[in-house]
């Protein structure tokens, strides 16, 4: 068991990583609807609790992911039948909980493969790799720490062999259709023809399951994004008071997604130390943090043309709620 660090990561001081943080949050709070990248939800305290997240009983693309890997190893492992030396990659990996359903029959068959989880958390990677020495002893696995793109260029060029990314959950949601568009190009020119990825679509469904799943009544989500503010705090010298603002999540049906917001719940200023700045906040003035896009069947199928994939198959659920599309790379 063993990860890599990329140079980009391992070389880049923390000065600059914060820098650029300082620069999306000023640009973020200097517009007339201030937001916050998504992108930075994501350290090691955030990636913690988005794994509760996952286990939450509100919280149905777990379940349903966890569904279709377990009633489709047989077709899924089918994909690369012919195929030895095969580079499993999982795109932000995080605790690697689903894909072990996976990895486990995988190796049950003796399939001949190697597993590269990508993450930009080290200590999801550290974490990942443990429990897998423990739980896989026989699995071939090497982390990789960094952005995904950086990475699988960094896989292509030290391992040999045909590769099957996963880019599970509904992270593809977290753009819209413009960048879901520029995101899978960007994939498909990291890759090579006859390569396989397997994607994580959310479906379109009754607006209660979807507004439960991102307010759980556990509170998880509100946490998560809290968090977020706490993150600021600490990197940039910010001064959120965290008690005054509120996790808000809402369905938008013209944009097709799920909303997050911060609500600030009081007028307050906050100092941010890193920028040499204060920002003003009205009260029940929103922060918008991210959008969650959900699909119909045809949306996918759009996207694949669109940006050089071929459709494979698609792996429903029994509810229908979420869906694992395969798609193969065309490029000859």
């Amino acid at each position: 068991m063993s990860y890599t660090i990329l140079d980009s990561i391992k070389h880049s001081d923390q000065k600059s990583l914060i820098e650029e943080m300082a620069l999306d949050v000023l640009i973020g709070f200097s517009q007339s609807e201030k937001r916050l990248s998504s992108k930075y939800f994501y350290d090691d305290k955030g990636s913690e609790i988005f794994s509760k997240i996952m286990e939450s009983e509100d919280y149905y693309p777990t379940r349903s992911e966890f569904e279709i890997f377990e009633n489709n190893q047989e077709k899924i492992s089918s994909f690369f039948h012919d195929q030895d030396d095969i580079n499993i990659i999982e795109l932000g990996a995080g605790d690697g909980k689903k894909t072990k359903v996976l990895l486990r029959y995988f190796l049950e068959q003796n399939r001949s493969f190697d597993y590269h989880p990508i993450d930009i958390s080290e200590q999801a990677i550290i974490d990942l790799t443990a429990s897998l020495n423990k739980e896989l002893p026989k699995l071939n696995v090497h982390g990789v720490v960094g952005q995904y793109f950086p990475s699988l260029n960094w896989i292509n060029n030290n391992k040999h062999g045909r590769n099957f990314i996963f880019f599970l959950g509904s992270n593809i949601g977290n753009f819209d259709l413009p960048q879901a568009r520029v995101f899978l190009r960007t994939l498909w020119s990291c890759l090579n023809d006859g390569d396989l990825v397997l994607i994580g679509f959310d479906l379109k469904k009754d607006i209660n399951k979807l507004l439960w799943a991102y307010n759980d009544r556990g509170g998880l989500t509100a946490e998560f994004n809290i968090n977020l503010l706490r993150r600021l705090n600490r990197d940039l010298g910010a001064n959120f008071k965290v008690e005054n603002f509120q996790h808000f999540g809402t369905y938008n049906p013209l944009k097709g997604s799920m909303e997050s917001y911060l609500i600030s719940l009081d007028d307050q200023t906050v100092e941010i130390e890193a920028l040499k700045k204060s920002f003003n906040f009205k009260a029940f003035e929103p922060i918008h943090l991210e959008y969650s896009y959900k699909y119909l069947p045809k949306d996918i199928q759009g996207l694949a043309n669109d940006t050089g994939f071929k459709i494979m198959d698609n792996l429903f659920d029994s509810n229908k709620y979420f869906v694992d599309s395969v798609w193969s790379v065309v490029k000859n």
